[in-house]
């Protein structure tokens, strides 16, 4: 009876888990409950079964998720959490520009804090997010693009018919893509439909595609997709990376920096 006691207390605490976080990982399930990997996937399996969650990549993800029901943090959430994280993220996003680079920073903290970091020096800079202008506005040397439309008080940036016909005609050597879920099988996702729209119009700009995220998106899977992990080029994350972001980035392509 203790085993099917202590069974039935685990699945509990990763249904609360996952319903706290988004998302849970196997391996770190195993490490905090001390069981093998093969029980954290039975568990998941048995609660993927009765709808509790969806199996993803490595783990599973809160079903809500997949319906786009999950709550998109607010803006002022989004600035405060994981900062020292972005923080590191935007120093190591910074020092991959050069002196006459044009790149894109999508809207999202991690790129305010990648405009923070970035030197006063002969580059361009195209965004559509209100918190990367303000950040870029005293650096004199840095040229900035600003793409128009109508501003997104949720998120503080500009999106629209408007904002996507300003990418028109424009090539750009890099693009710094903001993540709100990043999930191995179901690609680099976001809440917002035209946030969606207005990135793969960004991603078919740019020669090089950057997504720049804290280890929290992991596994996490919002409503629109942007594109599959396939096309992405490089990921700056955090050091708290699980596994299997580290082993796909060997098994997809992609080249992985640790901040």
């Amino acid at each position: 009876m203790a085993a099917t006691r202590d069974t039935s207390q685990r699945r509990l605490q990763i249904s609360e888990l996952v319903q706290e976080q988004g998302s849970v990982q196997v391996a770190s399930l195993a490490r905090r409950f001390g069981v093998s990997l093969q029980t954290v996937r039975k568990d998941l399996r048995y609660l993927a079964a009765r709808g509790v969650m969806t199996r993803a990549y490595g783990g599973a993800i809160d079903s809500n998720a997949i319906g786009g029901a999950q709550a998109e943090p607010t803006y002022e959430a989004k600035r405060v959490v994981h900062l020292d994280d972005k923080r590191r993220i935007g120093k190591r996003a910074a020092e991959l520009v050069e002196t006459g680079n044009t790149v894109v920073i999508d809207s999202g903290t991690t790129g305010i804090q990648l405009a923070e970091a970035l030197p006063n020096i002969d580059i361009t800079v195209v965004t559509n997010d209100f918190g990367v202008l303000s950040a870029l506005s005293s650096k004199q040397a840095i040229n900035i693009v600003m793409l128009g439309g109508e501003l997104r008080r949720r998120n503080m940036a500009f999106y629209g018919g408007l904002t996507v016909e300003a990418l028109a005609g424009l090539q750009v050597d890099m693009l710094f893509l903001g993540v709100d879920g990043f999930d191995l099988e179901r690609g680099i996702t976001t809440h917002y439909e035209p946030e969606a729209t207005l990135n793969r119009k960004m991603v078919e700009a740019a020669g090089r595609v950057i997504a720049i995220t804290d280890s929290s998106k992991f596994g996490r899977v919002c409503l629109h997709r942007i594109l599959p992990i396939s096309e992405l080029d490089t990921l700056i994350t955090d050091t708290n990376a699980p596994e299997e972001i580290r082993q796909a980035s060997k098994d997809v392509g992609f080249s992985l920096l640790l901040a």
